[in-house]
This record gives C-alpha cells, structure tokens and sequence, in this order.
C-alpha cells in the first residue's frame, strides 16, 4: 500500500518567488529566508518522494469570489502556473497524479467529507513557492503534486478541527491504495500576518512559535484553537495556519503510532511583512 513518511509545513510568500525569479535570493535581505531551506531541500533530495500532496489556499486566480470551494482536489494530470497579474512564474508546470487523486477524492467523500473536484485549473504561488523553496530552480518538479486547495479567503472558512479530521482522512485514503507509493503531505501558508487595515504589518513571533511548538506535541489540542485566536493573535491572513493542520493530522501518531521525529525547525522575520515558518516531520 502507498503511505504517507513525511510531512512539510511552510509559509508561501508571494515575494519569496519573486525574489528567486528576480535573481535577488543573494542580497542581505533574502539571505537568512532561504538559508534555512538549505537544510531542506537536501532532505528532500536524500528523501524523495513518489508524490507530494500539497495544502495550499488559491489566492483568486482559479476560484474567484463567484465560486470559492472550501475544499478542492486537483485531479489532473499537469497544471499551469497561474499569471497573477504579472505573467506566470517562470517555473515548471506540475504533474499531477490522477489515479492516485481520484482514489483519495473516492475515499476520503466517503469518510463524510465533500470535496469539489477540479480536472482544470491553474495554480499559484500558494502552491508553487514551497516547491520553489524545497527543489531551488529545476527544470521539472522532482516529482508529481496533487494540489489541494483551501478556503481561508472569504469566511465562512473551515475549522482547524475539520481540518485536522480530514487530514485523518487523507491518511486513511492514502494507505488504502493499492500501489506501493512513498507520499509527503505539505501543509503550506501562514505564519502570522495581516495585509490590510490598521495592523497591516502584524507579526507575532512568541504566538507563532507557541504554535509550532503544540503543532508539533499536542496537534488535536491545537486543533480547537478558534478562528478568532488566530485573527486576534497572528493577523487575518494568520488563518491560513489551519491548512498545516490537514498536513498535521495525516501523520501516523494521530492514529496510536509513535511521536513523529523532528527533522527541521526554521523561523524567521519578515520576509516581504510576513512571518516565515517552516518545520518538517518525519514518521517513524
């Protein structure tokens, strides 16, 4: 059966793209950000899977405010990246892996979740600035991606507890396939910030830490954290933090196996206003 070894948690600035696209990862601005993705993406490499399922939230280029899914399964087999009002990023198109989405959309409607499911779409910074930090700058993704998209754009949005269960969910899907295939989950977005109003600018280091710190020992506690905390505490766009729950609740200890390991923690401020998380775990 196919199992899910690794879990990825990372923040997906748009900036962080644009910096690597711009050839400016080397000034003394972007330095300490993509130093501690050094670490990471030789891990990959010495770890690679057979397919990444990746957590991201659509920032209106697929879904507009006419049609937002809460949760969305990319089920075909490239995506585009998406021009977001400056032309496309200049990276690989995503494959995807149809037979192994359709199996976990199959699987995981019939755990009591509803997903829309997506044949077409492009895809964004959400999703291709954390291929961007764990690959660098490859000529093709180092392997296929099934791309999930979240709501936490136009409320009502989903609860860090429904996320949790369905990354429950998707552990069950996963290893129910009949293919011997090695899956990383990745949760993506966050850490804390806001881009509008009158916190525009918000970071709150000692809150984001706190949360990595109970991501990583006490997930299901975390996983009743209400909307409001986050909004309060991290900033309106600090909501996307309960996509690293979905990657969260996919590792084998919430099922009665052992605490996963640790195998990298990195945070930093700011990058582009926006706090920088990122943290992997690996099943033992």
């Amino acid at each position: 059966m196919a199992k899910i070894t690794a879990s990825v948690y990372t923040s997906h600035v748009p900036a962080i793209g644009a910096a690597l696209d711009l050839g400016k990862s080397s000034e003394p601005y972007w330095q300490p950000v993509f130093k501690g993705y050094d670490f990471s993406k030789q891990w990959l490499k010495d770890n690679p899977p057979d397919v990444i399922f990746l957590v991201y939230n659509d920032h209106a280029t697929a879904f507009s405010l006419e049609m937002i899914p809460t949760f969305a399964i990319g089920t075909a087999a490239e995506f585009t990246p998406a021009d977001e009002g400056w032309g496309p990023r200049p990276v690989p198109k995503v494959i995807g892996h149809p037979e192994l989405a359709a199996h976990i959309a199959q699987s995981v409607i019939q755990q009591d979740f509803d997903l829309t499911i997506v044949n077409k779409m492009d895809v964004d910074h959400g999703l291709t600035v954390p291929l961007s930090l764990m690959c660098g700058q490859p000529q093709a993704w180092p392997c296929p991606v099934i791309p999930f998209a979240v709501n936490v754009v136009q409320y009502p949005v989903p609860s860090g507890r429904r996320c949790f269960e369905l990354g429950k969910a998707i552990r069950k899907a996963v290893e129910s396939f009949d293919k011997p295939l090695n899956v990383q989950i990745w949760g993506t977005g966050g850490m804390s910030h806001q881009l509008q109003g009158p916190r525009a600018g918000l970071i709150n280091k000692e809150f984001d830490n706190a949360f990595l710190d109970q991501l990583i020992a006490d997930p299901a506690g975390l996983a009743g954290k209400p909307h409001i905390d986050y909004v309060r505490e991290a900033g309106s766009e600090g909501i996307e933090l309960v996509m690293w729950l979905i990657a969260r609740g996919a590792m084998s200890d919430v099922a009665g196996g052992p605490a996963p390991k640790v195998v990298h923690r990195f945070y930093h401020v700011p990058a582009s206003n926006t706090a920088v998380g990122h943290l992997i775990l690996e099943n033992k």
